[in-house]
């Protein structure tokens, strides 16, 4: 039987943290940015966490 393999797409946007939370960037900072306050777009830079509802599905696919 073939190896487990990780989703590539999900290792690239999320990673572990020390105390096996998982980080992630947020949506809406790539383009269409003149609209958008500059206290909007500098929140956007930051990263946060992963819903614990979604903690799961995430760490399956990039634990593979």
């Amino acid at each position: 039987m073939p190896k487990m393999r990780s989703n590539r797409a999900a290792a690239k946007r999320f990673r572990l943290t020390g105390s096996g939370r998982i980080r992630r960037y947020k949506a809406y900072a790539s383009h269409i940015l003149t609209k958008k306050s500059s206290k909007r777009k500098r929140n956007l830079r930051k990263s946060t966490l992963v819903d614990q509802a979604d903690a799961g599905r995430v760490k399956r696919m990039i634990l593979a």
